[in-house]
Order: structure tokens, then C-alpha cells, then sequence
């Protein structure tokens, strides 16, 4: 019999949450996709609950990174924005289970775990809101754009590669990441 660790079964739980949601994941379809009796995995986690939070903080983490990469990133608020996209789109498709995970089962957690993913959600969006406002004052992008709404636009974009981007398709990465960045770049110049 395998044995498993408590990562093991974050990452069996990622994977479920990710393909059937939080509340259609039970921890007996847990144990079956690792091959345990649903009870054996209280010896390693508490409930269901202590793995959406790993899983959730485990996308902040990414996510969070990502942007403070962008920030911190050489050129104008073009360039940083084009290494925001690529950070984003990196995220997304390395770690698909997490990331979906964490954009659409955060809402599932308690509210004592849910306000300090809120809190992570909104600091890396106000990372993207400084790029987009730094781009209005040094003329990469439009003077009178507004950073929170065009940042909503640029996540909605970009939190939906999953749903229709192949790797085996027309794009590879380099590609998406670029026809994204023009794309989101040529509308808010």
C-alpha cells in the first residue's frame, strides 16, 4: 500500500476541487482518488475545509509572486505590464488545479479564511492597478484610463485562458503571452 503525505493529499484535493468544486468533492472521493478509506485522511488534515485553504493559499502565493515580479520589472509600464500577462498566463497553465482553484472555490471558504485570501486577491490587484496607472502617467497607456475598471477587464481576460487556450494549438505560449499583452496594451493606449 502507498503511503501518502499530507502534500499528496493537498494535491489529490487541488486536482478534485479544480475538476468538480469544493462542494462536489467529498472527502470519500478523496480517499478513492488516492486509494484510502475517506477516514485514514483525517491522520494527516483536519477536514475539508484545512485543504481548500492550502490549495486557495497556494494560489495566492503564485499569483502574489507573479505580480511582484511585473512591479519590479525593468522598462516602461508597457513592459511591466506584458511581464504581468506572462506571469499570469504562467500561473494559469503551470498550475491549472491551483489556479482554478483558487479563483473559483475561494468563496467556498470559511469566513475566518476567506478574508485573508480577500486581502492577498486585492493586493495583487493593486499591483495591477500601479502598472496600469504608472502606464496613464508615463504615457504607455491612455492619461485618462481608469485603472480599476481596465483591471478588471485584463483579469477577466486573462483568469479564462484555461477554458479555451491548447498548448497543441496554434499559439504556444510566447505567442499567447504576446497576441495578450498587444491586445490589452493596443486597447488602453
Amino acid at each position: 500500500m502507498t503511503r501518502h503525505s499530507r502534500e499528496d493529499i493537498i494535491e489529490a484535493a487541488g486536482r478534485l476541487f479544480a475538476e468538480r468544486g469544493y462542494d462536489g468533492t467529498s472527502m470519500r472521493d478523496l480517499g478513492k482518488e488516492l486509494g484510502l478509506l475517506g477516514s485514514s485522511i483525517y491522520s494527516h488534515i483536519s477536514g475539508k475545509q484545512e485543504l481548500l485553504v492550502a490549495v486557495v493559499d497556494q494560489g495566492a502565493e503564485l499569483f502574489q509572486a507573479s505580480v511582484e515580479r511585473a512591479m519590479q520589472a525593468e522598462g516602461s509600464s508597457r513592459d511591466r505590464l506584458t511581464t504581468f500577462v506572462a506571469g499570469h498566463v504562467d500561473v494559469v497553465l503551470d498550475h491549472g488545479e491551483v489556479s482554478r482553484t483558487f479563483l473559483n472555490e475561494a468563496r467556498s471558504l470559511e469566513p475566518k479564511y476567506r478574508k485573508p485570501i480577500l486581502a492577498a486577491r486585492d493586493r495583487y490587484e493593486a499591483g495591477l492597478r500601479t502598472i496600469l496607472s504608472d502606464g496613464s502617467g508615463d504615457g504607455s497607456f491612455r492619461a485618462d484610463l481608469n485603472p480599476t475598471v481596465a483591471g478588471i477587464f485584463v483579469l477577466s481576460v486573462l483568469n479564462a485562458i484555461d477554458r479555451w487556450y491548447r498548448s497543441d494549438g496554434a499559439l504556444d505560449r510566447a505567442a499567447l503571452v504576446a497576441a495578450l499583452s498587444a491586445f490589452i496594451s493596443d486597447g488602453i493606449s
